[in-house]
Formats: C-alpha cells, sequence, structure tokens
C-alpha cells in the first residue's frame, strides 16, 4: 500500500520560503507514469493543484504559481520537495501531496478533485502569519 506523509513547518512568515517534504513509503517515486503532485485547500476553499514531479523528474506546474514554485526529488530517500518562495497570507492552507496516474485524466487540472488522485497524504497545516 502507498502511504504519502508531509512534513514541514508549521508557520512560516510573510515573505519567506515554504519548504515541505513528502515522504512516500510501499512504492518508489520513480515507478512509471505516475505524477507526483502537490494539492492546497486553503480554509473554506477548493483544492488547488500546484504542481509535479513525473516518475522521471520533469516537472510542471500550475501557470498562477509556477514563478514562486520549485519542486524537485530525492530518490535516495523516496522523497520529493515543495518549495514555495515569497508567501502571503493567501498561501496559508492545508497542504498535500498525492499520487495521480496521469492515464486517467485528459489534463491537469487547477482545481482537482480528490477522486482523481489514488493515493493522498494526510496534510499539513501551514499558516502564514508574523
Amino acid at each position: 500500500q502507498v502511504q504519502l506523509q508531509e512534513s514541514g513547518p508549521g508557520l512560516v512568515k510573510p515573505s519567506q520560503t515554504l519548504s515541505l517534504t513528502c515522504t512516500v513509503s510501499g512504492g518508489s517515486i520513480t515507478t512509471h507514469y505516475y505524477y507526483w503532485s502537490w494539492i492546497r485547500q486553503p480554509p473554506g476553499k477548493e483544492l488547488e493543484w500546484i504542481g509535479y514531479i513525473t516518475s522521471s523528474g520533469r516537472t510542471g506546474s500550475s501557470p498562477s504559481l509556477e514563478s514562486r514554485t520549485s519542486i524537485s526529488r530525492d530518490t535516495s530517500k523516496n522523497q520529493f520537495t515543495l518549495q514555495l518562495v515569497s508567501v502571503t497570507p493567501e498561501d496559508a492552507a492545508v497542504y498535500y501531496c498525492a499520487r495521480i496516474d496521469p492515464t486517467t485524466i485528459a489534463t491537469m487540472a487547477s482545481r482537482p478533485k480528490k477522486t482523481e488522485y489514488d493515493y493522498w497524504g494526510q496534510g499539513t497545516r501551514v499558516t502564514v502569519s508574523s
């Protein structure tokens, strides 16, 4: 069974960089076809797709966030990482990592549905405050 677990700071100050790590167990992040994604949900709002890294290491991100987003991975640790620079209070959310089989969708959705992803982490809440 694939499991994902997010980790990182729960509090980030405005203008600072948010760094989160997703640790994957029960499956390799290099397994063909799968995309490993970061998704967030601000309080009371919809899920928002941030970006992904593929099994081969290629990255993609939401146009609205790509200028501030960097996704990388450490295959030796079976982890992938999100860095979001210049955070504002609008970035406060529960951040999830999740796996998707890209063959099941036509394109990545900025407003994803939970059912599009077969495995999710439990989420980690990030607060942006001085």
